[in-house]
């Protein structure tokens, strides 16, 4: 097989028809109106509150800011925050730019997302809140999150960047805990090119939202929090507003690859893909495989350096944890997350995005079945 040129990434943006956007660029050029909450930026919030069942629902300018406001948010004093560490170095980040230390809990071995069953023995007095992260677009068990959370009587904040569109038994992911934060970053299933937003379910709380993110002030013009600038623009709101038009043409054309991904891949020892967690209806976001060395007989990162050497980029994803940061060295011992360890020295993330075409992916596929011993 010859070396894919241009080489194959892990994903490429989805954009709508060019001429979609001018017209739209046109709309924000002829108002004068870029930023502070013009038109498009409007109607997008308004859109997406409806998509995703929001009660309240407050655009960022990139899924990190909207992170940090949605933590300093809830108005906590210092203290811990229990999450995972298999994910993005920006949660870990989030949590302590605010402040607060990062508590990381061990992740269950199916979908690699946070375990309920290890989080109440991370609780101490100083635990202020739980912050899972629906790992590649898979929801956390959130009926037992609810359940500790109640019982200790401490608020959940999910990191739902992956999480865009899926639902659990009908209902939006966004509809559960006390808030949610969402990434339309340009390589998510939903983009704005870059962009981001927090779902809540209370008006005071959506109030301190569009304070943290513009510098303190409300209509009052009474500057309440030490915020800072984390408004979406219009081009960004624009973007959104014609990716949404599109976005369950693209999640069908995703569904075609990933299965493709699974009818060429399936039933190789040591290769697998994650569940779906019953009632869940995905987003296809991500293309998750483990292998297991001691039974595929090669090891992750062989088959990542071999699908390399023919132009085909995957990813490490999620390596390393968090936990293994070198600016968190000495913190935290990655050997006390041994499932999230493990994870992610096994997983490896391949291309996937809505026009990957169907032969590229027998291609990936014969590639990495070949790595095989």
């Amino acid at each position: 097989m010859q070396k894919k040129d241009p080489p194959i990434l892990i994903t490429r943006p989805t954009l709508p028809p060019v001429e979609e956007y001018e017209s739209l660029v046109r709309d924000i050029f002829a108002s004068g109106y870029l930023t502070n909450g013009g038109a498009q930026h409007a109607r997008l919030e308004a859109a997406l509150a409806e998509k995703l069942s929001a009660p309240y629902l407050r655009l960022f300018t990139n899924g990190h800011l909207a992170l940090e406001c949605a933590i300093s948010a809830f108005g906590f004093d210092g203290g811990e925050i229990i999450t995972t560490p298999f994910t993005f170095i920006s949660t870990t980040h989030a949590i302590s730019r605010c402040g607060l230390t990062p508590v990381f809990c061990d992740v269950e071995p199916n979908y690699f997302t946070i375990d309920p069953a290890k989080i109440e023995e991370k609780i101490t007095p100083r635990t202020r809140a739980i912050l899972p992260v629906h790992v590649y677009g898979n929801p956390c068990d959130m009926d037992a999150i609810g359940a500790i959370a109640k019982k200790h009587n401490l608020p959940v904040l999910y990191d739902a960047a992956h999480a865009f569109g899926v639902t659990v038994r009908g209902r939006a992911v966004a509809e559960f805990g006390d808030a949610s934060m969402f990434s339309f970053h340009a390589t998510k299933c939903y983009n704005t090119i870059e962009g981001g937003a927090v779902i809540c379910k209370d008006t005071a709380f959506a109030e301190r939202l569009n304070g943290y993110k513009n510098f303190g002030y409300h209509p009052d013009e009474e500057i309440r929090e030490v915020g800072g600038n984390a408004k979406m623009n219009e081009f960004q709101a624009a973007m959104g507003l014609l990716n949404l038009k599109y976005f369950e043409q693209n999640i069908e054309k995703r569904a075609a690859v990933s299965a493709r991904y699974h009818k060429n891949l399936s039933g190789i020892d040591g290769l697998s893909f994650r569940p779906v967690p019953e009632g869940v209806q995905q987003n296809y976001a991500y293309l998750p495989v483990s292998f297991d060395p001691a039974v595929f007989g090669a090891s992750r990162d062989v088959v990542f350096e071999t699908l390399k050497s023919f132009g085909i980029i995957a990813r490490k994803y999620f390596y390393p944890l968090s936990s293994e940061a070198a600016c968190y060295k000495g913190a935290y011992s990655p050997e006390d997350t041994p499932v999230a360890f493990t994870a992610s020295r096994r997983v490896l993330t391949l291309p996937m995005y809505p026009d990957l075409a169907l032969s590229d992916v027998d291609d990936i596929c014969e590639i990495v079945a070949s790595c095989q011993r």
